[in-house]
């Protein structure tokens, strides 16, 4: 079980300490404060997914317990049991024991936070007054605007942003390195592009890629991520701009069927390719105020094959 577990690379290359994590130096910074003086407010990490929320906690814990940081920290995921129980039982339970060696508390690592009730958010704000001599409380989310106000009033708010193109870089590099590959530039970027910023997809991606070849170049990155070429989505947009319709929807279909892309896959592509088209701003903003339109439409439940023509039908008709 063991080497299962060291063999996929989100956990095999976890950060293990403060200077390990990436992308977040402020608020690294300000954590390594807390955890030097052994004191610590409650804390709201907030961010999307992939970006070190739950590996700065993870790294909290062992710098301030040492070897006994599994005894001291409880972690809980709040998608799992979202119900007022899990603060009556299990929050409550480990909240109310002291901890063992000499830091003077616990600490409750919540994830996904934003997925608890009301009511169970309300009854996380009264165990957070009561239990604070014996825990402290790592709550974590996506969206701190779903937190009440509270709850929020009683932490120190983190909030994160996705990792830059030169941390993802930086740490493709490293990967390279310690697994013995090989990646191009182009490849590098298409990553990039992918992950929008999320370390785990980057990781993800890579041990994938590596799975076939252990020189990476872009197009594989794409075919291994189910992602269409952006020349091929080009070649789409253009037909449509020129008016060629027929020959837009094939090759979109073609697009779509070999690289297993479902309709609200290839539509962020294509909006995201607009911008690189040579037609006037005004089209532009058209085309991406269609496609705006389209996505909803799709998310809705809507079928994908006919809103996506009606979307080029739409680029071809702005463009006359």
């Amino acid at each position: 079980m063991t080497e299962i577990i060291q063999s996929i690379w989100t956990e095999k290359y976890r950060p293990q300490k403060f200077s390990e994590i990436k992308g977040q130096k402020n608020i690294v910074s300000r954590v390594k404060a807390f955890v030097e003086k052994k004191n610590m407010p409650h804390i709201l990490f907030a961010g999307p997914a992939g970006v070190g929320k739950s590996t700065l906690a993870l790294v909290i814990a062992k710098e301030l317990f040492g070897d006994t940081w599994g005894t001291n920290f409880l972690e809980l995921n709040a998608s799992d049991e979202r119900g007022i129980d899990i603060v009556r039982v299990k929050v409550k339970d480990f909240a109310r024991t002291k901890a063992i060696g000499n830091v003077p508390f616990k600490i409750l690592f919540l994830d996904e936070c934003d997925a608890l009730t009301r009511e169970a958010q309300q009854a996380l704000r009264r165990t957070m007054e009561n239990y604070t001599r014996t825990a402290r409380f790592i709550l974590s989310c996506n969206y701190s605007s779903k937190i009440l106000d509270p709850i929020q009033s009683r932490c120190a708010i983190f909030k994160f942003k996705p990792l830059s193109k030169e941390d993802i870089f930086e740490l493709i590099d490293e990967l390279s390195k310690k697994e013995s590959f090989t990646i191009s530039n182009e490849a590098k970027t298409a990553i990039f592009e992918i992950s929008r910023g999320d370390c785990r997809k980057v990781e993800n991606i890579l041990q994938a890629s590596i799975s076939i070849s252990n020189n990476i170049d872009e197009k594989a990155i794409y075919s291994i991520s189910s992602h269409a070429l952006p020349k091929e989505v080009n070649e789409i947009l253009k037909f449509a701009v020129e008016g060629k319709f027929l020959e837009s929807r094939k090759k979109l279909l073609n697009s779509m069927l070999e690289n297993g892309l479902s309709g609200l896959d290839i539509i962020r592509q294509i909006q995201k390719e607009i911008w690189n088209l040579d037609t006037s701003d005004k089209n532009k903003l058209e085309m991406t105020k269609l496609c705006g339109e389209i996505e909803f439409r799709l998310v809705e439940g809507s079928d994908e094959f006919i809103q996506l023509e009606a979307l080029l039908s739409g680029i071809s008709l702005v463009n006359q």
